[in-house]
């Protein structure tokens, strides 16, 4: 199965969205492997953004994911990096699909709630930065079945 990782960016935990997104990756299928609430120091801040490191928006959106606790998720499904992204919306919540969780609750694209990795090399590179793999879990998930062959 492909994993994921996903952020819930200060924003999202600043205003009390937490249980809220999850329970949407939930009720989609999905499986919660890794869970973690952490502040973001700096140096991770600036790693994992690392390729637009010189761009204009690089300082304030590291400013920003340092600012208040995040929380890092790794999710297992079939897929599950295009159907967590397309769950997300667009990056500007103006042009995100109404219903999506940036559709839902961002209103500005300097603070959009959630971040997804982009494709499954992302992912991988993503989930080593913020889980050792002993912190991601491999279990079975009653109804798993149910959602797909």
């Amino acid at each position: 199965m492909q994993k994921t990782f996903l952020m819930l960016k200060p924003d999202a935990v600043q205003r009390s969205l937490i249980g809220e997104i999850i329970s949407r990756f939930e009720r989609k299928g999905l499986k919660l492997v890794s869970l973690k609430l952490m502040q973001v120091d700096r140096k991770l801040a600036e790693e994992h953004y690392k390729e637009h490191k010189g761009k204009a928006f690089f300082e304030p959106t590291v400013e920003y994911i340092i600012s208040s606790p995040i929380v890092a998720m790794v999710w297992e499904g079939k897929n599950v990096v295009s159907l967590a992204r397309e769950m997300m919306g667009a990056t500007n919540p103006a042009n995100a699909a109404s219903g999506s969780i940036r559709g839902s609750y961002a209103v500005d694209i300097s603070r959009n709630i959630i971040h997804g990795s982009d494709s499954v090399e992302s992912a991988e590179r993503e989930i080593a930065l913020y889980f050792k793999p002993e912190e991601i879990l491999a279990y079975d998930k009653a109804g798993d079945s149910w959602l797909s062959e």
